[in-house]
């Protein structure tokens, strides 16, 4: 097939032709996103070897830059100009140069934030997404109605609008009987949350709702909590990262990581124990688009935020507003040496090495994608009697999915978040104590802070609070200028059957606290 021919001459009448010429598609796959052109291009090397390393989709979508352009019109149009020379007998004639058009002119060409005709790119995609009308985009390639762009990372057969019966119960089958049956689950609600988190991505477009963050934490190492991570991060497209132990490196990294095309980013092997209480990864989870600056540069960005969020360790702990943002998956072994487990019974053994091949990726899919199917042919039902503050539509639908194919337990372990609430156990273990000790007494926060002060005995130092009185970050007494900030930030907030009240003091304009204690039944 020949390819188009564009004839530039000067500056203006060149830049004029171009923008034309890519307005009406002179370059295949090639979409606008946020007033910038992107071309789809293949990525080579995309190797995985195992399912704790990153795990790429198979194309990126590249800004156009002039350098770029120069290079996708010589190979998909052949652009000239038209010279003269002396023919035979000395007269003039005309003649065609290809050209590549100067760097100065490919710039004014790509300026423009405007790009009419030109479809816009929401996303790329590694599996295929229900859309809002319950229909399934598994088309690989552009999609017009949803503007995502589906690069699979397995080659996925057609899956059908209404499963059979047979093929519903295969997959609930293999997925339950095989593929998960096996793993140490603390609760029936663990795994219901793990299958809820493995349908997320697909479900995401459809449910038009924030995602919450997924923990995925055990008991003991070589519990099989990588394996987990690897589900959907091997069909949807994965990027393992480093703990950040600071608020700034870890919204660097997330904005750097939401520049990559992959579906779920995943925090691996965090230091047992660790605690999860991060303002950033709060806000993160909460907002549907990630404003940040850009690295490296002075203007800020916005992304929209379409991915899975996990993290990974063992014994962790969540504090501050994570415990009501978080999605535990909890594993149990139960024995002091789970990677010494005979695997000749199991439903797939080896399932770390198994979950790597394509081929066993795209059985998972396949079951999963049936399950999804047979529920929106049965009207997508939802339940009504769950609650999760900014992510009630997401725990609606996937409970109405789960409980659509009889998986029971779905988000019942709430209860053990909160006990893994760093934040909440220190003070209801601080207000407890503060009751006990006080009553309901109103006092200052300066006779507060004299009441924890150590008692010398001897040589022996005593300690009245038994180590239970509130600390600063770094683990220090707080002043009491720092402890009335404190208690003045929790006033009001319940902690068990405890809470915290304020009010001004008798005399003077100084603040009073006191701990109120009530019976779960009377509030």
């Amino acid at each position: 097939m020949s390819m188009p021919r564009l004839q530039v001459g000067s500056g203006p009448e060149t830049i004029r032709v171009l923008k034309a010429a890519l307005v009406d598609g002179v370059l295949p796959d090639t979409y606008v996103s946020a007033g910038s052109l992107v071309h789809m291009e293949a990525v080579s090397g995309g190797l995985t070897t195992g399912p704790d390393d990153d795990s790429p989709l198979p194309v990126a979508a590249s800004p156009v830059t002039p350098a770029g352009l120069a290079g996708l019109l010589a190979e998909h149009a052949y652009v000239y100009r038209l010279k003269t020379r002396k023919g035979d007998g000395g007269n003039p004639e005309v003649f065609e140069e290809e050209v590549t058009p100067p760097r100065e002119i490919l710039s004014s060409v790509l300026a423009a934030k405007t790009w009419p005709n030109v479809p816009p790119l929401r996303g790329i995609i590694g599996a295929p997404v229900l859309r809002r009308d319950g229909t399934l985009l598994q088309r690989p390639g552009y999609d017009p109605t949803t503007g995502l762009y589906l690069a699979s990372k397995v080659a996925l057969p057609p899956v059908p609008d209404e499963p059979t019966a047979e093929q519903v119960q295969e997959a609930r089958t293999f997925l339950l009987g095989r593929f998960l049956r096996d793993f140490p689950w603390a609760s029936a609600a663990d795994r219901a949350n793990y299958v809820a988190l493995l349908a997320t991505p697909i479900l995401r477009h459809f449910t038009r709702s924030l995602t919450p963050f997924a923990l995925i934490d055990a008991t003991m190492p070589s519990s099989g909590k990588t394996i987990l991570t690897a589900g959907p991060g091997m069909l949807y497209g994965q990027r393992i990262m480093p703990w950040a132990y600071s608020d700034e490196e870890l919204r660097k990294s997330i904005t750097a990581v939401l520049a990559e095309q992959v579906g779920v980013v995943i925090w691996d092997n965090l230091a047992e124990g660790t605690v999860i209480d991060s303002a950033v990864l709060a806000q993160l989870v909460t907002t549907g688009v990630w404003s940040d600056r850009q690295l490296g540069a002075s203007r800020n960005i916005a992304t929209v935020n379409d991915r899975l969020w996990m993290a990974t360790g063992n014994n962790l702990q969540v504090g501050g507003d994570m415990a009501s943002r978080t999605v535990r998956v909890h594993l149990d072994p139960n024995m002091p040496r789970p990677e010494l487990r005979d695997q000749s019974g199991f439903g797939i053994p080896h399932l770390d090495q198994w979950i790597t091949d394509p081929a066993n990726q795209l059985t998972v899919l396949w079951h999963l994608l049936v399950l999804v199917l047979d529920w929106t042919r049965n009207k997508a039902p939802r339940v009504t009697g769950v609650s999760m503050r900014q992510f009630t539509p997401w725990a609606q639908a996937l409970g109405g999915f789960l409980a659509h194919h009889g998986i029971d337990g779905f988000l019942t372990n709430a209860a053990d978040v909160r006990e893994i609430d760093e934040d909440e156990t220190r003070w209801r273990a601080f207000l407890t104590t503060w009751h006990d000790r006080h009553g309901g007494r109103a006092m200052t926060a300066a006779e507060l802070r004299k009441d924890a002060e150590p008692m010398h005995l001897g040589s022996d130092v005593h300690d009245p609070w038994d180590g239970q009185f509130i600390t600063t970050h770094a683990g220090r007494l707080p002043n009491p200028l720092q402890l009335g900030r404190l208690l003045t930030g929790q006033a009001g907030r319940w902690r068990g059957n405890h809470v915290i009240r304020a009010g001004k003091h008798e005399r003077g304009n100084r603040a009073v606290f006191w701990v109120e204690k009530h019976d779960a039944q009377t509030r």
